[in-house]
């Protein structure tokens, strides 16, 4: 690829591109697919598990809930609109730490079933997560207090004359213009077209 072959000169030393960067605690790869990212977040949170593991027997139900929340799935939150997107298979892991976090909080064993667990914590599943962190983001782009790189990104639906729908809210969808590997995970296109599915 020609990303690959690029090579730059500085002082005589010869740098070339690097696989993956890490910027603000997330691992970007050269395809922007974040599977380095998700790999080192499921990596450390099953550290996190492992040693909260331990000290489960001395622990209620509450003060496993408040570790847990505050450690791991404060990690799996963390910038998680950049995973909007992407396919379920590639957030697999991340899901799969917080079904182990949950059994976890109610020191039930490995193959207990998720979801009422999820339920009773009152815990949205990952890729639902996601989803609500990147409307959250598009609610503030539009009415509130977002900076404005976001907010020149979506703009909302002006009918030329009353309508009845013109009290919805709706957002403009992006133009059909737009084609590209990665168009469908942009933050323009993404977050119009889950606010109108509100």
């Amino acid at each position: 690829s020609p990303s690959q072959d690029l090579q730059i000169t500085l002082h005589d030393s010869l740098l070339s591109p690097s696989a993956t960067a890490r910027n603000l605690g997330v691992t970007m790869n050269n395809e922007l697919s974040f599977f380095p990212h998700v790999a080192n977040v499921a990596r450390s949170c099953r550290f996190l598990l492992y040693n909260i593991r331990r000290i489960r027997p001395f622990l209620s139900i509450q003060a496993a809930q408040v570790l847990v929340q505050s450690l791991v799935i404060s990690r799996l939150d963390y910038c998680n609109s950049l995973l909007a997107g992407l396919p379920l298979n590639a957030i697999r892991p991340l899901q799969m730490i917080q079904n182990a976090a949950a059994r976890l909080v109610f020191n039930l064993p490995k193959f207990s079933h998720p979801t009422p667990l999820l339920r009773s914590l009152h815990w949205l599943p990952v890729a639902a997560r996601i989803r609500f962190k990147t409307l959250m983001l598009a609610y503030k782009a539009k009415n509130g207090p977002e900076p404005s790189y976001l907010s020149d990104l979506i703009t909302s639906c002006t009918a030329p004359r009353c309508l009845r729908s013109s009290s919805t809210a709706r957002l403009v969808p992006p133009s059909l213009r737009m084609r590209g590997k990665y168009t469908s995970r942009l933050f323009s296109v993404l977050a119009p077209k889950w606010w109108n599915e509100l």
